[in-house]
């Protein structure tokens, strides 16, 4: 391995076999998936980046935390040896689990819809969020700098909010019709791009002039202060503990898929500074929505797990190893002369479709398309982050398009070895040696809500 990357700071105790099966039984299982790769049993996927979320290794001290779990409907021992955690880390005074970050959401987004026509503001909604907010009856308005759409150009903190635009949003929609500022970090949409401590600061610093919440959509906090530490003048010599705390002093609400950052496999959380009324509302909704407020949708031992694997994603050499991988294959792919948005962020590789494969209108789906390509050239499975997963319009029902066609090749956590993220390179190279050969998709199902989740398709002719 080249001197330049980090070592592994653990060692492997346990192994799952996987299995690559033939091409000709890769190509059976694409029609049968509707080539949509969520519908692939994980049986038939060689190396699964599909997603970080709830994919990674747990630690033996999470497996031992386990055997720890109070299953106890009401009161549960396990709640508040996780509540301790959640307070420590964020300093925010009311604590509430959930099965997983849209959990979160279900609870607490329809809190902050006051009236018809309201909007959240973001830097860039992901797609549980923003269907939450539309579910809520809200609009979903984003304000991502532009800094993010220049792909092959290095930028620190790509998943910034543009400020000027953020305010003019305030100032067009009317301070009493903006729900929330919803601070999403990393910025998974715009390519897993941190955002800085400085404009999180402003951000939250407009939102209060305007007396507006603030929400940081934390999945991957961690990861966020680590890039804040790495490229951030004055935050070099702060420990990571110390640059979480600081970035949650400034907002007013936490919400967290811990299937990432917590280092868990099922699990998310609601966290409120000092917002009693709020998160009463919440306590009351989350019973029918969840289950009761101390294990909302989870077991003890799930709890237990979740408040170890928080501290352990704040390990600065767990951080470095987990930055270099993604660096890893990034660096692998630009080599290949493969286009991605660079610099990589920190869950995932994000490939540039739209210039791969101009060729595919961006209602023909290319990301998905060249995404299927993978699955078929070396049993790879990956997601599109672009204009299938953007959706409809609410009120035109006319595709969204997104500035971006994105391929997320997500590496899950403590799982895969660098020899795997070779081969994932060598396959894409070979996809992208054939790129132009590359035909769009057309709907045959279409989902009304979260549509990349189960539509099916069939190559354009």
């Amino acid at each position: 391995m080249p001197s330049n990357y980090s070592l592994p700071p653990f060692r492997i105790k346990m192994v799952e076999p996987i299995r690559l099966i033939s091409s000709q039984e890769r190509s059976q299982k694409m029609i049968e998936a509707g080539y949509n790769p969520f519908a692939l049993l994980s049986e038939d996927v060689f190396i699964d980046l599909l997603t970080d979320s709830g994919t990674g290794a747990m630690s033996h001290f999470q497996w031992a935390a386990l055997m720890m779990g109070d299953e106890a409907y009401a009161g549960s021992a396990s709640y508040f040896r996780l509540e301790r955690v959640v307070k420590e880390i964020t300093g925010y005074g009311f604590v509430m689990p959930a099965h997983q970050g849209r959990g979160a959401e279900q609870v607490v987004i329809p809190q902050l819809v006051r009236h018809p026509g309201m909007v959240f503001i973001s830097n860039m909604h992901f797609d549980t969020t923003r269907a939450h907010v539309e579910l809520a009856g809200a609009h979903a308005v984003d304000t991502a700098c532009p800094e993010c759409l220049d792909l092959p150009h290095f930028h620190p903190f790509k998943g910034n909010f543009d400020l000027s635009k953020l305010e003019k949003a305030i100032l067009d929609y009317g301070r009493e019709n903006v729900a929330g500022i919803i601070l999403t970090v990393t910025n998974n949409a715009v390519g897993g791009q941190p955002v800085s401590m400085e404009n999180i600061k402003k951000v939250c610093e407009i939102a209060h002039r305007f007396q507006i919440k603030t929400i940081i959509d934390g999945a991957r906090y961690a990861e966020n202060a680590f890039f804040i530490q790495q490229r951030e003048p004055g935050y070099q010599n702060r420990s990571i503990m110390e640059i979480v705390r600081e970035m949650f002093d400034y907002a007013d609400v936490f919400l967290m898929s811990a299937k990432k950052d917590g280092l868990v496999n099922i699990g998310g959380l609601i966290a409120i500074k000092e917002d009693r009324e709020l998160f009463q509302k919440c306590q009351t909704y989350i019973v029918p929505m969840e289950g009761f407020p101390t294990y909302g949708g989870l077991a003890g031992r799930d709890m237990d797990a979740l408040a170890v694997g928080l501290k352990e994603a704040l390990d600065i050499d767990y951080l470095r190893y987990r930055i270099d991988e993604v660096r890893y294959l990034g660096d692998r792919l630009r080599e290949a002369g493969i286009p991605i948005q660079y610099p990589t962020g920190g869950h995932a590789v994000f490939v540039d479709c739209g210039a791969m494969c101009p060729q595919i209108p961006y209602d023909e789906f290319p990301a998905v398309a060249v995404s299927n390509e993978l699955y078929l050239e070396g049993g790879i499975r990956a997601v599109e982050i672009g204009s299938l997963l953007m959706g409809r319009d609410p009120e035109t029902r006319k595709n969204r398009k997104s500035d971006m066609e994105l391929m997320r090749l997500t590496i899950p956590r403590r799982t895969y070895t660098l020899q795997h993220l070779d081969y994932v390179a060598e396959c894409l190279k070979k996809v992208y040696d054939r790129r132009q050969e590359i035909r769009g998709l057309e709907f045959t199902y279409e989902a009304p809500v979260l549509r990349h989740f189960t539509s099916r398709f069939r190559p354009k002719n």
